[in-house]
């Protein structure tokens, strides 16, 4: 098989093991008798850990000048740290082992995505040709899990997750690691990059942005009860969801021209605004149900298209820790915002007031993103 075609299975697995921990986790704590007040708890200590751990491996991803070698450490060490999660009874044996998938699972993300980016471009093939598989073993996952956890029952999660893991981690032995910068990684080129103000201009507009993305994604089965919707037009939410993306990875490389990616990262924004915004109006469940077919349009253009920026100005000795912080601020610091701001909103003044909120806020991440859509083109050090 081609160098592509072995990094598309792998995609697919190892996304495959995102919707196994991310989606299943709260079902199966609450299904060995966790409150929901602890479950909170747990999975906000693990984003609390995550951010520390994902720019520490990401760093020593670009010091020792490999991925693929960190990429297979921790994806061994996760699936034993998963597989023992899932066979928990206890508060205390389910918070350990979060507080490990957070420590080994959730850095592996963003060492994917630099492995994907910078192989395809090494490959010469689009970006979305191959991360649309991720997005594809994600959806296909969820939708397989759920029957598979109705016939064998909750206990059979362990193993699912293992054998999944264990099909990603022998892939990964074939993939092929990327050639390491013949420049030093010195920590002065990093701390230049970072005080740049693009730089920080652009890390702002991903936070600002990712904050109402995370409130979708934490607040949407809430809304659907409070719309009359039931948890299987939730589950049908994020079907569609999954799809869009999917489609939108696919063709993403035709859309996003080198030197056009703070364009498409500005109308991202923008659609984000009219997104939430057209939620907030939303009266009927299937209303809400329909919305999220904008989730291709919106998520993936903005995330690809500054995923390309990021890598046309990032030192090329630092690419894995400008990825990782990259994932940090849109899928770690955003949710620790998302939550406990979304939390307090919706249980006071509800859902349609929630929405309306991320609207603002994602306007003011268009208004960002006009800000760096009007600076001179950057160059990478």
């Amino acid at each position: 098989m081609s160098v592509t075609t072995r990094l598309r299975g792998f995609n697919f697995l190892f996304f495959s093991m995102f919707a196994l921990f991310i989606s299943f986790l709260p079902v199966y704590a609450d299904g060995i008798g966790i409150s929901g007040t602890h479950i909170g708890i747990i999975l906000s200590m693990g984003s609390l850990i995550s951010i520390f751990f994902q720019p520490l491996w990401g760093m020593v991803s670009d010091r020792t000048r490999t991925i693929r070698r960190v990429l297979l450490l921790l994806l061994a060490c996760s699936i034993v740290a998963g597989a023992l999660m899932y066979h928990s009874t206890a508060l205390w044996s389910l918070a350990l082992f979060v507080a490990l998938m957070n420590v080994f699972y959730l850095p592996t993300d963003p060492l994917v995505e630099s492995l994907n980016f910078q192989t395809t471009q090494k490959e010469n093939v689009s970006y979305g040709s191959v991360r649309m598989f991720g997005a594809m073993g994600y959806a296909v996952t969820s939708l397989l899990a759920g029957f598979g956890l109705q016939y064998w029952g909750m206990g059979s999660l362990s193993w699912i997750y293992a054998g999944v893991g264990v099909g990603a981690l022998l892939i990964a032995f074939t993939i092929s690691d990327v050639q390491a910068s013949s420049k030093p990684a010195l920590f002065g080129h990093l701390k230049q990059f970072f005080m740049q103000s693009h730089t920080l201009v652009f890390f702002l507009i991903v936070l600002v942005v990712a904050i109402p993305h995370k409130m979708n994604d934490t607040f949407i089965g809430l809304y659907m009860e409070q719309l009359g919707g039931s948890v299987k037009l939730t589950g049908v939410s994020w079907f569609v969801m999954t799809i869009t993306e999917t489609v939108f990875f696919a063709i993403s490389a035709k859309l996003i021209k080198p030197g056009k990616e703070r364009l498409f990262m500005t109308a991202a924004a923008g659609l984000y605004a009219v997104r939430f915004l057209i939620s907030a109006l939303a009266d009927r469940p299937y209303e809400l149900v329909g919305v999220q077919v904008l989730q291709g349009v919106t998520f993936v253009l903005f995330y690809v298209g500054a995923m390309q920026y990021l890598y046309s100005i990032v030192p090329e000795q630092w690419k894995s820790t400008g990825q990782t912080m990259l994932t940090v601020l849109f899928f770690g610091a955003s949710g620790i915002v998302g939550s406990s701001i979304g939390g307090w909103i919706i249980e006071s003044w509800g859902g349609h007031a929630l929405y309306e909120g991320m609207a603002a806020i994602a306007a003011v991440g268009f208004v960002l993103s006009l800000v760096l859509l009007r600076q001179p083109e950057a160059e990478s050090a």
